[in-house]
């Protein structure tokens, strides 16, 4: 069978057409950083402080953020997500709540996480025992409390990509948003090794299961009540459990979009990568005999 690169703007995503790739207008998308002046940093942080410190009661959306020995950037990335939040014109804090959702850390991750919560009572902290990304990241959608799920990354923390998916959600009508790196008004500064990476991951998931989009593995946000079978019909975790989940989702019927990105990673990847290609070679095995043969979702 001839092979070929999925499309990277105007695809598909799934195989019932069902889904779709929308590049929105030039005035959603925002490269430029939304960080205050510095002249007046230090009051807008002591309000933010005092808005994030209010515990939520009947959050309406539940931001699910995987942590892996962390400990040098996290009390950095929480604070700042939460500013971020409440400088936010179109966001409401008051809204949100945050779980992070920690997988076998050896480091000080959950002792920083939990003096975070006395800080920040909107966030919650769920623990697994061993280094796994996928069970950690269904944990905390499972868990979650809110009507819609953003799933995050700790390293980005992306209050524009929220903003613009959360609009889609609630006022498109879309079931979920994938915040795609491969788009063509993307703006993705990683190492070109790791955008070569995820070109062939992309381009094996289109060979395995037939997915047309551009993008699965990263920022995500959906309907959480829609969503959770298509999260429990899920049989692979670890890294490629986002993957199966994006591409259930578009097989199953949801209306599923992307969106560009802007990734700049504040680290290395806490996994080396090169460690993680049996492990993903092996789950695309078994994404394509339960897609592909077993015809699943």
């Amino acid at each position: 069978m001839a092979t070929r690169n999925p499309r990277k703007s105007g695809s598909t995503v799934g195989t019932k057409g069902a889904s779709h790739v929308e590049e929105p207008p030039a005035s959603a998308v925002t490269l430029e950083s939304k960080s205050p002046v510095v002249d007046d940093a230090p009051v807008k942080r002591t309000q933010a402080k005092s808005a994030a410190s209010l515990p939520v009661e009947n959050p309406q959306i539940s931001v699910v953020i995987p942590v892996y020995n962390e400990e040098g950037i996290l009390s950095a990335s929480v604070s700042d997500l939460m500013y971020k939040l409440e400088q936010s014109p179109k966001l409401d804090l008051s809204e949100f709540e945050i779980i992070l959702s920690a997988n076998g850390c050896k480091d000080r991750t959950v002792e920083i996480a939990n003096e975070l919560i006395e800080r920040f009572p909107r966030l919650r902290l769920l623990q697994s025992d061993e280094p796994n990304y996928g069970k950690a990241l269904r944990q905390g959608i499972e868990s979650a409390k809110g009507d819609f799920v953003i799933c995050d990354e700790i390293d980005l923390c992306d209050v524009d990509f929220y903003e613009r998916a959360l609009y889609r959600l609630r006022e498109e009508g879309y079931d979920m948003v994938v915040g795609s790196k491969r788009l063509e008004r993307s703006f993705d500064k990683r190492p070109p090794f790791r955008r070569f990476a995820s070109s062939v991951v992309t381009w094996m998931l289109w060979l395995a299961t037939g997915f047309e989009g551009t993008d699965t593995h990263g920022l995500k946000a959906f309907n959480r009540k829609r969503l959770l079978e298509a999260v429990r019909a899920c049989v692979v975790d670890r890294d490629m459990f986002a993957s199966e989940f994006v591409i259930r989702a578009g097989r199953m019927g949801f209306r599923v979009t992307e969106i560009p990105l802007e990734v700049i990673e504040k680290r290395a990847p806490s996994i080396n990568l090169t460690k993680r290609v049996p492990r993903v070679l092996r789950q695309m095995v078994t994404l394509a005999w339960v897609i592909r043969v077993k015809k699943g979702a």
